[in-house]
């Protein structure tokens, strides 16, 4: 049919096919190059997408028997403890990866109809310090500090010699708690601390202090500590505290439903309540972050647990400084490590948990290591059953419990009746009061 064309119609004709050559040519060698390309960043060791982890521990097998045993046990301690106690809030029980008991009971607010579910997210209190813990080391893992570095490395108006990051990781630093100093020292509670402000208080007021005592000579737990390390965080890695735990273990263990709480989440955060189920109110200290202020889930918790026994982000020998025990004056298996609570057993076994309490949320995080097991509860209308989870880790082993104080953060102001939730003034300790109206 060519040679009947016109010669101008064949030229068009002749360099439309060449175009079109030419464009499958491009489309071909493009397609090579993404093959290749995509071959080239599979097998590169370590690359990592920065988005996600795709590569997860494979679960381990459990036998249906041993299925069915523990879900049955835990099945009967939930029923006879924590429901007894009308449990607000979530559990979970796991083991080799496997998801074995999970239950939701309640709503988020009270009486309400918002019953809480597998993406309720809600205070973990303390449990908050294993992320600020973690966060430090994973610095110190990509050499960006020393843990024997002193603080004053990094703030140099910080004038308290010894005090290293390690001292405050391990809670030797000597420091005392910002939770006490502030109210005790005048602070104006119609308005909200943050951690600057408790810097500046250790900074300014140093000699009105009470109760500094000699870094490195004994375990003493201090929510400044980890106040401290959050704005260490932030200074070397240039961004906020919040944003560095997004980017650095949210985002790329996809845990979707965990936060750093700001007051901008004051309006939709699930709330707290008394063992009474009365709504327990912010006060000036719910700015303050590092030691506290992270709100997740019992799933999550378990993506967080599965990311450090899966070496996803951390070496081995992270791990280990993670998991030492600091605090050997006092003979017995408590200890403490960097940001978590252990015990430490005869047989060398070791349970690495923590816990948490803020205003009636508490939680409880119980690993244990060598059973490939994990225990989580958190709740937010106040029982000290939830304390009680520990008890389940006889389900796996033969573990001894001992009893112990556990963190009371801000209501360390209180007492707990010996076999009730019942909260009652403390005779020597001042009770915070005060709620801010308006942001600092």
């Amino acid at each position: 049919m060519i040679p009947f064309l016109c010669d101008g119609m064949y030229n068009r004709v002749q360099i439309f096919c060449m175009a079109i050559q030419r464009l499958l040519t491009l489309l071909f060698m493009a397609s090579l190059i993404h093959f290749f390309s995509s071959c080239n960043t599979a097998s590169a060791p370590g690359k990592k997408n920065h988005d996600s982890l795709s590569v997860w521990p494979v679960p381990t097998a459990i036998s249906p028997e041993e299925t069915a045993r523990i879900k049955t046990a835990c099945e009967r301690w939930y029923d006879t403890v924590l429901k007894q106690k009308k449990f607000n809030g979530s559990i979970l029980v796991a083991k080799n990866g496997h998801i074995i008991f999970e239950q939701y009971n309640g709503t988020g607010h009270l009486p309400g109809t918002d019953p809480i579910t597998q993406n309720t997210a809600l205070h973990i209190a303390s449990v908050s310090k294993t992320f600020t813990a973690m966060a430090v080391l994973k610095l110190w893992q990509d050499r960006k500090l020393q843990l024997d570095d002193e603080f004053g490395k990094y703030f140099p108006a910080f004038t308290y010699p010894g005090v290293t990051i390690r001292s405050l990781l391990n809670h030797r630093s000597g420091l005392p708690n910002y939770t006490y100093f502030l109210e005790n020292l005048g602070w104006d509670k119609s308005r909200y601390a943050n951690n600057e402000d408790v810097l500046q208080y250790l900074v300014t007021r140093k000699a009105e202090l009470a109760d500094v005592l000699t870094p490195n000579t004994h375990f003493t737990y201090s929510n400044t500590n980890y106040v401290l390390l959050a704005l260490l965080i932030e200074k070397v890695s240039g961004s906020t505290y919040a944003e560095y735990l997004n980017k650095t273990f949210f985002t790329p263990l996809q845990m979707k439903n965990s936060y750093v709480f700001t007051m901008s989440d004051s309006a939709t955060a699930v709330p707290s309540y008394n063992w009474r189920g009365s709504p327990e109110p912010l006060n000036f200290l719910d700015q303050v972050y590092g030691d506290k202020n992270i709100y997740t889930t019992v799933r999550d918790l378990l993506t967080w647990d599965r990311a450090l026994s899966g070496n996803l982000l951390f070496t081995k020998e992270t791990l280990e400084q993670a998991y030492a025990a600091y605090s050997n004056e006092k003979p017995g298996i408590r200890n403490y490590g960097l940001g978590w609570r252990i015990y430490i057993y005869p047989n060398g076994k070791k349970i690495i948990y923590h816990n948490g309490w803020w205003h009636g949320s508490n939680a409880s995080f119980i690993r244990l290591l060598n059973d490939s097991a994990v225990i989580i509860v958190i709740g937010n209308k106040f029982t000290r059953s939830v304390y009680d989870a520990k008890k389940l880790a006889s389900i796996f082993e033969n573990y001894d419990n001992p009893a112990e104080e556990e963190e009371t953060e801000f209501l360390k102001t209180t007492e707990i009746t010996q076999n009730s939730d019942t909260l009652k003034p403390a005779s020597n300790k001042r009770k915070i009061t005060g709620f801010p109206k308006k942001n600092n």
